[in-house]
């Protein structure tokens, strides 16, 4: 059986809680029209790791109070390849959608694949899955957390874009504290609950038994949009 992650996990969150805000700057920027709609894209350099983290926007969102904003990790096999053990590739076509029909809007790409710990490691995770574990079991068998992302960059590229609060597009608790906790004030949760299929119906399940997403019986009963306030005031 898996080991105990409740003390690597408040470690981790020690650390974390200890470190000085994230930086990101602008590296590169373009229009991109696109099957969604019209979008800049901006590419973002931080020093909180070496990857290229992408900004979509739509509108202008400098100063903006509420910014319907979907924060969403890189999946090779779900975006690109159109894997259905996933929901990613829906989720992130939604969000494009969604927010292109708004005034303004940002969708943050951040390349985190495979909840942080990497496509091999991802890989390796569907084979233990393919035998059994569920994607938490998978995870910590590999000698992981259930779920390695830091939202750092994240919070860094949208205090560079000038946002100044945030309307969240997420089904998970944890990317709503984790932001709060690097500085970002999220004022609502828009739900964004995709449909499963035979593949992906015991991954979401998963992920609402396990660690608390907002899916099926653990979704809220509302429009869609729930009342939150975290983060600085």
């Amino acid at each position: 059986m898996p080991s105990n992650p409740a003390p690597a996990e408040a470690l981790r969150k020690a650390c974390r809680d200890a470190r000085p805000p994230a930086l990101a700057r602008i590296a590169a920027s373009a229009t991109l029209p696109s099957e969604f709609g019209a979008f800049r894209i901006h590419v973002f350099n931080n020093d909180r790791d070496s990857e290229e983290h992408v900004a979509l926007v739509h509108g202008d969102v400098a100063g903006g109070q509420d910014v319907p904003t979907r924060v969403h990790s890189e999946c090779l096999t779900g975006d690109v390849l159109g894997s259905l053990r996933c929901d990613c590739r829906a989720q992130l076509a939604r969000a494009l959608e969604r927010i292109a029909r708004e005034p303004r809007g940002i969708v943050l790409y951040l390349r985190q694949e495979g909840r942080g710990i990497g496509l091999t490691n991802k890989i390796r995770a569907y084979e233990l899955q393919e035998r059994g574990c569920d994607t938490v079991d998978a995870n910590l068998a590999l000698g992981f957390a259930a779920d390695e992302r830091d939202y750092g960059a994240a919070a860094g590229m949208l205090r560079a874009l000038g946002v100044q609060s945030i309307a969240l597009m997420t089904n998970n608790p944890d990317k709503l504290e984790k932001l709060a906790a690097e500085g970002i004030r999220v004022t609502s949760r828009i739900a964004h609950e995709i449909e499963p299929n035979l593949h992906n119906r015991f991954y979401l399940a998963t992920k609402a038994r396990r660690s608390g997403h907002y899916i099926g019986l653990n979704a809220p009963r509302s429009d869609g949009t729930d009342e939150v306030s975290r983060g600085p005031r």
